[in-house]
């Protein structure tokens, strides 16, 4: 994808890079697909389109581990799925947003697939073909967040995607940072700590709200902790507190703004795809999101009812 397809200006959120391999014979139906989170990485083995073998191990992506950790969180992975011949590697990440972050990361995969055609892409483009699409939006709602659509004319959009110090408005660490937002605030009215600031305390092992400043900015912590709070916004919303209320659907309303925004950009009417954990998991949320782009005159909304590393035969295939 060139800038000039790109009709947000912006770097591409789809970049890819498709190394030509030489693949053995009789390895042809052999594909290994792999959804490269900011958490873990995930690995299955199709043959013949069908999966015979699925692993997860930790994060292969360099925006959150250094590139030794991802280069032997890649063998570990391949490893365990099978290290024989493979045709083709079809790898989804986040992060991938120019032709250098899919060279380097398809440069990591290679060792573990000599011969391979080897292909990175933005995850979002697996989530789209997990849900049955070929055009359309796809929306990630995980430990970060990004909507990325296409449609039939070969135009792309994106909204979202900078990362956790730039956006990621409605993802795990958006609402784990606002808890500790939360509770600083009360903190500082000289108000006790609600429901949510006591579950904030009790899972980061302290029992004062001061102790959070210095906790959120340790080494010790990082994005993958404080997206993992997000739950205690989710259980504390769901227990009828009405911040975290509030926050839920002020997390699903960004989500829906970025889906609106590419939709406008690619002149499509859906259908939006969420997913990832949070999107694929909370109900609270998918309500929110739904409601949101209803008001938005958007109807077709769909939630991911299988992981994107699922969509991999698809783009294979040629057809999503």
């Amino acid at each position: 994808m060139t800038n000039s397809d790109n009709l947000s200006g912006a770097a591409p959120l789809e970049s890819t890079t498709d190394q030509p391999g030489s693949a053995p014979a009789g390895t042809d139906d052999v594909v290994i697909g792999l959804d490269i989170g900011g958490t873990k990485t995930r690995g299955v083995r199709f043959e013949g389109g069908k999966p015979v073998a699925d692993e997860s191990v930790g994060s292969a992506n360099v925006q959150n581990v250094s590139r030794e950790q991802a280069a032997a969180h890649l063998a570990e992975l391949f490893a365990k799925i099978g290290r024989g011949p493979v045709a083709r590697v079809y790898a989804g990440a986040g992060g991938i947003d120019t032709e250098e972050d899919a060279a380097a990361l398809a440069a990591l995969i290679e060792p573990n697939a000599p011969g391979a055609r080897i292909t990175v892409v933005h995850d979002s483009r697996l989530l789209l073909a997990a849900g049955g699409a070929s055009t359309g939006v796809a929306v990630i709602a995980g430990t970060g967040s990004a909507a990325w659509g296409t449609n039939g004319r070969g135009e792309e959009a994106r909204a979202g995607g900078w990362g956790y110090l730039l956006g990621d408005e409605g993802s795990g660490y958006w609402l784990g940072r606002e808890a500790v937002r939360h509770s600083l605030r009360r903190m500082n009215q000289g108000q006790e700590p609600d429901e949510l600031t006591r579950a904030l305390l009790d899972s980061c092992h302290t029992d004062d709200p001061n102790k959070l400043i210095a906790l959120f900015h340790s080494p010790d912590t990082g994005r993958r902790f404080w997206a993992q709070q997000a739950r205690l916004v989710v259980e504390a919303a769901d227990a009828g507190h009405s911040v975290s209320r509030g926050l839920v659907d002020q997390a699903g309303k960004d989500l829906a703004d970025m889906a609106a925004q590419v939709l406008r950009q690619l002149r499509l009417d859906g259908p939006v795809i969420l997913g990832s954990g949070l999107g694929m998991n909370v109900v609270r949320l998918q309500d929110s999101f739904r409601k949101h782009l209803a008001a938005a005159g958007v109807s077709d909304v769909r939630i991911l009812q299988q992981d994107p590393v699922f969509g991999v035969p698809l783009l294979v295939r040629g057809q999503a």
